[in-house]
């Protein structure tokens, strides 16, 4: 009875088994017709699919075997001999491997502990094909935009309204001529007039077909508004002048927000365009109630400016009040100055910087603000020419201390750094030439180039390496035709009578600041990585020291003629220049035994003095000066020559007679 009990055991708990195996064959099914579909679908619309994520399995319902009957072991989900082999749908590596294999009935031994099927990966998923992006669309032309369906009524409405606006400032012109009416009708039924297209634009953008003529009424509307207003503030005076801006920036502010609210920049552009293209209509000229109110209608669109990306907005309400303040300083430099042209000029300048700042701290890459921020600062650096000092370069400096300021942010954009930097620099040159004069001008320069240059090796800005350079050029080009002219090196001093020694301590002093940045400015640019060793690009370092060359040279001779103004100190303050060129060519080579760049400096300058000594010293210098120039670097030469072959020596062979110290002898 046990062998019969056991062997219908073993039979019941093979059919279990052979349902189970069949139940596993219809999910296997299932799961492989549900991968394909998602998978298609997944390709078809590949904005569902979400990375990373895997789909499960519908749960499945196994039947259990009724009680009383031994369960398979954990572990061992085969199916039995004869049941088919299922394949795991979750792993592309499912054919390739062996399935495992099945229980045998009777006298099969149970597989090993421990045995399991591999676990499912997680992410072999079906994955859908690389989507191909399509190819960008060419720009439409001119004529196909005009060929788009409903293209001619919007055409047809905004010119529509540009227009009408145009229309009603000749109106308020021809009615003042002829005395149409009186004023105060005139200023009402434009107010009422322009308020009725507002209100019809606004009734009629409720309806979509009928938003393109309402956008065009809204700005028909705010512009006569706002027109009006100037009007009965520069025309009739019904209006103070402080009252009026007021009015002004209220009527500007709501057409802006009203474009704002309905999402569409062509509103809000040509509502700030047309007022600011007309207004000098109204006003009769470029005067400082212009300039003021542009400046309103700048501030009105800024917070809408600073809001949205719409660049066209930031063009018509930023640059006609720089360009209106410009021409109005202008208009007033024949004239006596007056403050009011100056600080309006001022204002324009803060105002535009200001929002410049704003917009690119909320979007850095905002083309408009690099333009705005260089171009705020011309009406206050123009404006100067109507002060007198020092109010003048008091405006100038504070200019170039805001904008260089701005420039020494650190995360700003590069850019607009570079386009703040430069106008500060302008700004300073301005202050430079405006507060100083004479040869000291030409020094303090000189010594803003060498500022910027150790700046620039500072912070690593390219900017200020630029600024440097052209600070520089200046400042060389002011050397030579003012401060340390070069008839002072060629020509005696009995040929210039009208120099007084204050002159040859400036040059001195002009010369050493001039020598100072020749050897600042190669340095920096080598250590930006932007200029190379003299042996890879020779120009710039042959160009840096002709220029230091000039500068020590100048610097001698103004200490010889500083000290004797006449021959004597002209003769000997060149044979000391050569001598110093032979003595700094010494030094030169002597650190350059092992630095190829100053030995190749040293070698040129020892050229340049032999030059100088037969093409200038021979010829110009006689007596006593001629025989110490020759002497002199004769020696120094002959010097070096002998203890510079025993440095090589040394450096090449250390282990040489000459590198050893030698013990004294002993008795």
């Amino acid at each position: 009875m046990d062998g019969q009990d056991r062997l219908g055991d073993e039979q019941r708990l093979a059919l279990e088994l052979a349902a189970i195996g069949q139940r596993l064959t219809t999910i296997s099914t299932e799961m492989r017709e549900r991968s394909a579909s998602t998978a298609t679908a997944v390709i078809e619309a590949p904005e569902v699919a979400r990375p990373g994520e895997v789909p499960q399995p519908p749960a499945t319902t196994v039947p259990q075997p009724p009680a009383g009957v031994p369960q398979q072991p954990s572990g061992v989900p085969s199916p039995p001999v004869g049941v088919p082999q299922q394949q795991n749908p979750w792993s592309q590596q499912a054919s390739t491997q062996p399935p495992p294999p099945g229980p045998q009935f009777p006298g099969q031994q149970p597989p090993p502990p421990g045995h399991h099927f591999p676990p499912p990966p997680q992410a072999q998923w079906p994955h859908p094909q690389q989507q191909q992006w399509p190819a960008p669309q060419p720009r439409e032309t001119l004529f196909e935009k005009l060929g788009k369906d409903g293209a001619g009524a919007k055409l047809l409405a905004w010119v529509g309204g540009a227009i009408t606006v145009l229309g009603f400032v000749l109106l308020l012109v021809l009615a003042v001529q002829r005395g149409w009416l009186g004023p105060m009708p005139r200023v009402i039924g434009g107010a009422v007039f322009s308020g009725a297209l507002v209100g019809i634009g606004m009734w009629l953008y409720r309806n979509p077909a009928g938003r393109t003529g309402a956008m065009a009424l809204a700005f028909t509307g705010f512009a006569g508004l706002y027109l009006d207003v100037l009007a009965a503030t520069s025309l009739y005076r019904y209006l103070p002048e402080s009252v009026g801006l007021v009015v002004g920036l209220a009527v500007a502010a709501a057409g802006v927000v009203l474009a704002l609210k309905w999402e569409s920049q062509a509103l809000a552009v040509t509502v700030v365009a047309a007022c600011a293209l007309c207004s000098p209509i109204i006003t009769e000229g470029f005067t400082v109630l212009l300039v003021g109110f542009l400046l309103v209608l700048k501030m009105a669109s800024t917070p809408v400016q600073i809001k949205r990306n719409w660049p066209g907005l930031a063009i018509a309400g930023g640059f006609p009040p720089i360009l209106a303040s410009l021409l109005a300083t202008a208009n007033a430099i024949p004239r006596s100055y007056e403050w009011t042209v100056v600080g309006v000029a001022a204002a324009t300048t803060v105002v535009g910087i200001a929002v410049a700042f704003l917009t690119i701290r909320k979007r850095p890459d905002d083309i408009v603000a690099v333009a705005l921020i260089a171009g705020s600062a011309l009406p206050a650096l123009f404006a100067t020419t109507l002060l007198e000092d020092p109010a003048n370069s008091i405006l100038a400096g504070v200019v170039a201390a805001v904008l260089l300021a701005i420039w020494m942010v650190p995360d700003l954009p590069r850019g607009f750094a570079a386009a703040a930097g430069a106008t500060g620099m302008l700004a300073l040159f301005q202050t430079t030439v405006i507060a100083l004069d004479g040869n000291v001008r030409t020094a303090i320069v000189l010594a803003e180039a060498v500022l910027l240059a150790f700046l620039a090796a500072r912070l690593n800005k390219k900017s200020a390496l630029a600024g440097s350079v052209a600070f520089g050029v200046l400042g060389f080009f002011m050397t030579i035709g003012q401060a340390v002219p070069i008839t002072w090196l060629v020509e005696e001093p009995r040929f210039f009578n009208n120099v007084e020694p204050a002159d040859y301590a400036a040059g001195l002093v002009t010369a050493v600041v001039l020598g100072v940045f020749a050897a600042i400015l190669p340095w920096a640019a080598l250590k930006m990585q932007v200029l190379r060793e003299p042996a890879r690009h020779p120009f710039p370092w042959i160009v840096s020291g002709i220029v230091l060359l000039y500068g020590a040279a100048g610097a001698v001779l103004c200490a010889a003629l500083l000290v004797s103004p006449d021959e004597t100190g002209f003769l000997f303050g060149h044979s000391m220049v050569t001598v110093s060129w032979t003595v700094a060519a010494l030094f030169l080579l002597v650190r350059g035994i092992n630095n190829k760049a100053l030995r190749i400096s040293g070698l040129i300058l020892v050229g340049a003095a032999v030059v100088k000594l037969v093409l200038f010293d021979l010829s110009a210098l006689d007596g006593v000066a001629r025989v110490l120039a020759f002497l002199g670097a004769g020696l120094v030469l002959l010097t070096a020559g002998t203890r510079y072959a025993k440095l090589v020596t040394s450096a090449r062979n250390p282990e040489s007679y000459e590198s050893k110290p030698v013990a004294p002898s002993s008795y």
